[in-house]
């Protein structure tokens, strides 16, 4: 069995609570949900992204996105719809370049597709930008090694997993999931934290993701 090696620093655990609030903002056809995409704040852009996360945590695999989902069941148009769907979020760690990538997959389909721009969302059909509001707070759990980590992990809330994996990355713009952090920087596990960093949340429950983040690291403290 491995020797415990107390972190540098402990891991403090958050969780978060979020309020959904309407922009007033709507768009009527692909040219106009470019342009508000553009304009509307980050906020919006996350929860349209992962408000399904969000809502319905204990579904796999990822449904797509709502633009994805507005643009191929309320305008028909399936190809685009499919290409939305397939930008992998992943591999996006700031809410800027995954705004960029989906205007710039609507902007090319509109250049190869100019009649796209005349397919309108029916009266009550447009597409409603909604904004998530988020606000992060402390819980009365720490971890001073990776063996509290793991017994704590295994008793927090799904929120708090959700805000060190998901939104601490992307919305606060850090290079990495908050567990990988601490686990590479303070507690000085690399192979460990690189690990954990590859594992792609997206395509896990969050009771599937606490499964597999146990697992992997009860793994390497058996070793």
């Amino acid at each position: 069995m491995a020797e415990i090696i107390k972190a540098k620093e402990p891991f403090k655990f958050h969780t978060r609570l979020h309020l959904t609030e309407l922009t007033g903002l709507r768009a009527i056809n692909l040219s106009q949900l470019a342009e508000l995409i553009r304009e509307v704040p980050g906020s919006s852009i996350y929860h349209h992204t992962h408000r399904f996360l969000q809502q319905h945590q204990y579904l796999s695999p990822e449904p797509p996105n709502d633009f994805a989902y507005w643009v191929t069941e309320i305008l028909g148009e399936d190809e685009l719809g499919e290409r939305l769907s397939s930008i992998d979020t992943i591999n996006y760690s700031t809410i800027r370049s995954l705004r960029d990538r989906i205007i710039e997959a609507i902007e090319e389909y509109l250049k190869d597709n100019p009649l796209a721009k005349m397919k309108f969302a029916r009266e009550g059909e447009e597409f409603y930008f909604i904004k998530s509001v988020s606000f992060i707070l402390p819980t009365d759990y720490t971890a001073n090694d990776l063996r509290e980590f793991t017994d704590i992990l295994k008793k927090v809330t799904i929120d708090s997993i959700y805000f060190h994996i998901f939104e601490s990355r992307l919305r606060l713009e850090k290079n990495d999931n908050d567990f990988s952090n601490w686990i590479g920087n303070s507690v000085g596990n690399m192979s460990l934290a690189e690990k954990i960093s590859k594992l792609d949340p997206y395509t896990h429950t969050l009771e599937g993701l606490r499964g597999n983040l146990v697992y992997m690291i009860e793994r390497e403290l058996s070793r």
